[in-house]
């Protein structure tokens, strides 16, 4: 049996975390955190890693735009889709961050579990 890929949501909104870990856990492993520092924290500190990140734009403590640059300075090759319900001044920000998507508030998840899915694929052509 082949290993889950393994998902990170960081996201402020409690509904929207609880909504994205339901409909991804089943088919991946799915690790969720509050904010953006939390976030950091924990794709730092699991050890097997993170195979895609998913990550709010807004939220406290560190922006999602800095857990992009972060992550994508560290780990270029991990795909990451910035959310926003803030507009174009944020998703141009986390393209900016190299954010591989960004998407607008409200997302549907069809759309993002096609995405994942394309994201992901690409992420394992690569490696």
């Amino acid at each position: 049996m082949e290993k889950k890929k393994r998902l990170l949501v960081i996201d402020d909104s409690v509904e929207t975390v609880a909504g994205l870990q339901h409909f991804f856990s089943k088919n991946y492993e799915v690790y969720t955190a509050p904010d953006g520092m939390e976030g950091l924290k924990l794709f730092e500190t699991e050890a097997e890693g993170f195979d895609l990140v998913i990550t709010d734009l807004v939220m406290p403590y560190i922006s999602g735009v800095g857990v992009i640059s972060i992550i994508k300075k560290k780990y270029p090759g991990i795909p990451v889709i910035a959310i926003t319900g803030w507009g174009e001044h944020p998703g141009a920000l986390a393209t900016e961050a190299h954010a591989d998507i960004v998407l607008e508030k409200p997302v549907e998840l069809p759309e993002l579990d096609k995405l994942v899915v394309e994201l992901l694929a690409k992420k394992t052509e690569s490696e």
